[in-house]
């Protein structure tokens, strides 16, 4: 069978070959085609099952319409939640979206930038520390670039990113207000802002309130293998029967140190409340249900995008270093 072109697909709706071409892209409302006439075509293309060439579409314009987005985590609920935003984002205006997880890996992650460089359009990438030198290459290449979730400070690379400080500022103030004093803040030890900016915000508004206690402190390795931070929050709070408030820094590290609590027949929020950042369903629906700092992830895709599509556009930045940084949630439940 004769594969369809766009020639066909534009002779059998009766219209030129650069009006499919412009539905078939995503710029049918940037060249002010009618909705109703965007309707006719596309019901063409589903009936005949037209598939269009992309790789001429590139050769052609030089363009892929594909984006790359390189998460931590692509299992991570707030990742997988991202990388559906994006898609969705990404549709609307004619791209698809290649995505991969870097697992903190420096080299896998750069791995991933080489691969998909020549494939897309634009980046938006969650960089482990080590992927420095390579989205400087990627930014000194004038490749579209908007860092997600983390940055780098200093550099000249759009990011949109959720306000880290501010979320566990006001979920620390929140635990003091229902008279909370001894409060512990669970991190992972990485060289990352998010990570710094967290725990930079617990310190600072405890040493504010004169509550401060550097034992309460608990950093862990970033480990591959996450079920290894259950004993470790475990023997912590073991060590440490006075706490009576955790801030989680992660999800996960949320929902081992919950695991912890409840192994240890500590009631959660009678002997000790319970803040995390980032959501997820078991902190929906456990008993009790889990607070957290939300992170509203919509709108840092939408950001994101946001960014990128003006760069890929070739809109200039109106500042050296753009970013959108965006106010968290804060979500009360049954564990404060």
């Amino acid at each position: 069978m004769k594969h369809l072109s766009i020639k066909d697909i534009a002779r059998l709706a009766g219209v030129a070959p650069s009006t499919v071409s412009f539905v078939v892209n995503g710029k049918h409302q940037e060249m002010r085609i009618s909705d109703e006439m965007v309707k006719h075509i596309r019901a063409i293309i589903k009936k005949t099952g037209y598939i269009p060439n992309r790789a001429a579409a590139s050769l052609r314009t030089g363009k892929t319409h594909v984006i790359g987005l390189i998460v931590e985590d692509i299992a991570n609920s707030f990742f997988a939640s991202m990388a559906k935003s994006v898609e969705k984002v990404a549709a609307k205006v004619g791209y698809r979206v290649v995505y991969g997880s870097t697992e903190n890996n420096d080299s896998r992650g750069n791995d991933l930038i080489q691969l998909l460089v020549k494939q897309v359009d634009g980046f938006l990438i969650t960089p482990s520390i080590g992927m420095k030198t390579g989205v400087q290459a990627l930014r000194k290449s004038r490749k579209p670039l908007v860092l997600i979730d983390r940055y780098f400070p200093g550099e000249e690379i759009p990011f949109a990113l959720v306000d880290n400080y501010g979320g566990v500022s006001k979920a620390t103030e929140c635990l003091i207000g229902k008279h909370r004093k001894n409060i512990a803040f669970v991190n992972v030890a990485m060289d990352q802002i998010q990570m710094k900016e967290r725990e930079r915000a617990f310190v600072e508004v405890m040493r504010d309130r004169g509550l401060f206690q550097k034992k309460w402190l608990l950093r862990l390795p970033y480990y591959q293998d996450k079920a290894q931070y259950e004993p470790r929050i475990r023997n912590f709070l073991q060590k440490h029967p006075e706490i009576d408030a955790i801030i989680f820094a992660t999800n996960y590290l949320g929902m081992f140190g919950i695991k912890a609590l409840k192994d240890l027949d500590i009631s959660i929020p009678e002997q000790v409340a319970v803040f995390s950042f980032d959501d997820t369903d078991l902190f929906r629906f456990s008993s009790p249900s889990i607070s957290v700092i939300s992170q509203p992830v919509q709108e840092i895709a939408a950001q994101a995008m946001r960014l990128l599509l003006d760069q890929m556009g070739g809109q200039t930045k109106k500042t050296p270093e753009e970013g959108a940084l965006i106010a968290p949630e804060l979500i009360l439940r049954s564990s404060v």
